[in-house]
């Protein structure tokens, strides 16, 4: 499942359960500075996931409030969560992630 969810943007649906909900909750429960912010703020609507053998990299995007966060981790370990943001969501990264959010059946268009 980790190979699959690098350098994806995945849509968070709770019900049913996407791929995307899956890695969300897999990756609360391995950096608990990430549930806690996911508590706070609620899930995303979709979450990007990119990294290299050191470091995790998430976008978490709310479409509600046309905002993103970034995440940062330290590979490996339980500490040093660091989140960035609220940042805007351009009208592009809005369209293209709400409709895909929609009709996920359809690939997404290009941003």
């Amino acid at each position: 499942m980790e190979a699959a969810a690098q350098n994806q943007i995945m849509l968070v649906r709770k019900d049913p359960p996407s791929f995307g909900f899956q890695r969300m909750e897999t990756q609360a429960q391995e950096y608990p500075g990430l549930k806690i912010f996911v508590a706070k703020h609620g899930l995303p609507d979709f979450l990007a996931e990119t990294g290299n053998r050191d470091r995790l990299y998430l976008i978490l995007y709310y479409l509600k409030d046309r905002e993103a966060f970034a995440c940062r981790a330290t590979a490996g370990t339980r500490q040093g969560v660091e989140f960035a943001g609220p940042y805007p969501i351009t009208q592009r990264e809005f369209q293209v992630l709400d409709d895909f959010r929609r009709d996920p059946s359809k690939p997404p268009a290009k941003w």
